[in-house]
């Protein structure tokens, strides 16, 4: 299926593959997937919830996402710096989330990291955004899983301190963010972006 295009939904809209795949999947693709994400705890939420994907597929974090932001105190940046042995311990007791001791210790080491960042993590993440007018995949096989831009945002998220951040990752993490837009060609949602872009 990776060679095809986007595939028509029972709605009439034209929608990536795997946007079309569930209820869940098809939410997440027409209303967050490839928009734009600013605000620091708002890329710190997404930071975390990529590393916990990491080996596993994504729709299994997407449906425990009110779990985590409920374990995770929002993502608040100052909250989750603040969390201790006691808050591990109760997080790996929490079914609500993934139960991964190291990616927990991650994401709360995360936080420490972002929140003494100089300038913040909107900023830091957001100078990697790649080129608005790169083509348009017309297939999900043109879509690439690691770019030069996300190898360097990882690098520098790496370098800044932070922790389960590989290229691959931080590719998920700019299209899903909006760094990139990857959404096919002839998928409603890319139309409805470019529209929603263009000068009034």
């Amino acid at each position: 299926m990776t060679d095809a295009g986007a595939v028509l939904g029972a709605d009439g809209l034209r929608r990536c593959g795997w946007g079309d795949s569930t209820d869940d999947y098809r939410v997440y693709h027409d209303t967050e997937w490839g928009r734009p994400v600013h605000g620091d705890d708002a890329l710190f939420e997404r930071v975390c919830l990529e590393a916990f994907q990491s080996g596993l597929s994504w729709i299994t974090i997407l449906r425990r996402r009110e779990g985590f932001r409920a374990a995770f105190a929002g993502f608040a940046i100052d909250k989750v710096a603040e969390f201790g042995p006691a808050d591990v311990e109760r997080l790996l007791g929490d079914a609500g989330i993934i139960r991964n001791r190291a990616k927990i210790e991650a994401s709360i080491a995360n936080a420490k990291v972002a929140r003494d960042l100089d300038g913040g993590l909107d900023a830091l993440i957001w100078q990697y955004a790649g080129d608005p007018d790169r083509p348009a995949p017309r297939t999900l096989a043109e879509v690439p899983a690691v770019t030069p831009e996300s190898t360097a945002l990882a690098k520098a998220l790496k370098k800044a301190g932070l922790r389960f951040v590989g290229p691959t990752t931080a590719y998920a993490l700019m299209q899903a963010c909006g760094l990139v837009d990857d959404h096919l060609a002839d998928c409603h949602v890319r139309s409805a972006l470019r529209a929603a872009q263009a000068p009034s």
